[in-house]
């Protein structure tokens, strides 16, 4: 991910001449204030700039390259996150292949009758499940799922960093995301994260 050439033109003129203020950056530019606000706004939430009130931007000496993780580790995963699709371990296998496809996703969750996550099920496990002689309208959903607590999730006010660094390291494609239900249940299951909402973030900070 680079920086747009304004963004750099901004940062570079910050280290030559910072602290400066928003308006003597955009006279060295040539612009006006109001259409450098997104870029300086961006900038200064990525860590970039730093921005003191009657004194002006300054650079903070991060690299550029902190850009990607400075934005995902402000953005919380309730922000980003979009609705689970769940079934229950009574739920038979052909059954929740319909629902995979049916939803287009690669993963079902498996909750109880109070929404609380029981299991996960990829599309790996009904591929597995499939090879055999099975009668996939009898077997239940929950003979082929991953148990809680052996599921990798996360929390509604999790960063999305963190969700990011799940995926990598335990290389899955979508997490389960825990939260409450009315201060009353702690790992309800309250949405789901994956890999294209983390990409979603990163392909919207180069503006």
């Amino acid at each position: 991910m680079q920086l747009s050439k304004r963004q750099e033109d901004i940062v570079n003129i910050a280290k030559e001449n910072g602290p400066i203020t928003g308006e003597e950056i955009a006279s060295t530019l040539n612009l006006a204030r109001a259409t450098l606000r997104p870029d300086l706004s961006f900038l200064t939430m990525a860590g970039v700039l730093e921005a003191r009130p009657k004194v002006g931007y300054y650079y903070t000496g991060k690299g550029i390259s902190n850009v990607i993780g400075e934005v995902l580790k402000q953005k919380k995963v309730n922000e980003i996150q979009g609705l689970p699709v769940a079934v229950n371990e009574e739920t038979s296998v052909y059954d929740a292949i319909v629902t995979l496809f049916l939803e287009d996703v690669g993963t079902l969750f498996v909750v109880d009758n109070q929404n609380i996550l029981k299991g996960v099920v990829s599309r790996k496990d009904f591929l597995k499940i499939t090879l055999g002689d099975n009668d996939l309208n009898k077997l239940p959903i929950g003979i082929i799922m991953t148990r809680s607590p052996n599921v990798i999730t996360v929390k509604d006010s999790d960063s999305a960093l963190l969700a990011a660094k799940k995926i990598q390291e335990f290389q899955i494609d979508c997490l389960p995301v825990l939260g409450k239900d009315n201060d009353k249940i702690d790992d309800e299951l309250v949405g789901r994260i994956s890999k294209t909402h983390l990409i979603k973030i990163i392909a919207e900070i180069d503006i």
